[in-house]
C-alpha cells in the first residue's frame, strides 16, 4: 500500500472527528480494495451516516491522488465492529475490564484474557491480563502480535 494512503485516510477522519482503527487492502492489483475501519472521537457508536460521511471526504482526496491507489478501487468504510482491534494503549486503557483474544509470544500462542490493566510509559506500556481461572500474567504491550475484543452471542 502507497505509505501516503493512510496519512491521507488519517488527515480526512480527524477531520470529521473520527479516527482510523484499522487500515487494510485487499483485492488485485488492477482493484484493489481499501477496507477502512472507523471510530468517533466523542466514543458514541458509529452509524451509517458516519460511515457515508467517512467514505465520500475519502473518495474526494483519494480520486484527486491517482498515483496513490489508481483509478480503479474499491473503498469500504465501516464501523469496528463487536470483534475490533486493539492496536494501541489508548485501545487497551478504553476497554479494560473487557475479554480479548490476544496472541502473543509470551503467552504461547492465542488466549482469551481479560484486560485488567494497563501501565507503564509511551512506548512501554505493560498489560495485566486475566485468565478463567482468575490468573494474571502481566505481558509488554510490544509483544502483542494480534489482539481483538472477544465477543460472545448470548442466547
Amino acid at each position: 500500500m502507497h505509505p501516503d494512503v493512510e496519512l491521507v485516510v488519517n488527515q480526512e477522519l480527524e477531520s470529521l472527528g473520527f479516527e482510523l482503527v484499522e487500515l487494510r487492502r485487499g483485492g488485485s492489483k488492477g482493484r484493489p480494495v481499501l477496507d477502512v475501519r472507523i471510530d468517533r472521537l466523542d466514543r458514541q457508536k458509529v452509524q451509517i451516516d458516519d460511515c457515508a460521511r467517512a467514505s465520500r471526504a475519502i473518495e474526494a482526496r483519494l480520486d484527486a491522488m491517482p498515483s496513490v491507489v489508481g483509478e480503479r478501487y474499491v473503498l469500504e468504510v465501516s464501523s469496528p465492529g463487536m470483534e475490533r482491534p486493539l492496536r494501541k494503549a489508548a485501545d487497551w486503557v478504553r476497554f479494560v475490564g473487557r475479554r480479548a483474544s490476544v496472541n502473543s509470544p509470551a503467552l504461547n500462542g492465542r488466549h482469551e484474557l481479560e484486560i485488567v490493566a494497563v501501565t507503564g510509559e509511551a512506548g512501554q506500556e505493560r498489560l495485566t491480563l486475566r485468565d478463567g481461572k482468575g490468573q494474571e500474567r502481566e505481558i509488554a504491550l510490544a509483544d502483542v502480535t494480534d489482539a481483538r475484543l472477544a465477543f460472545h452471542w448470548k442466547p
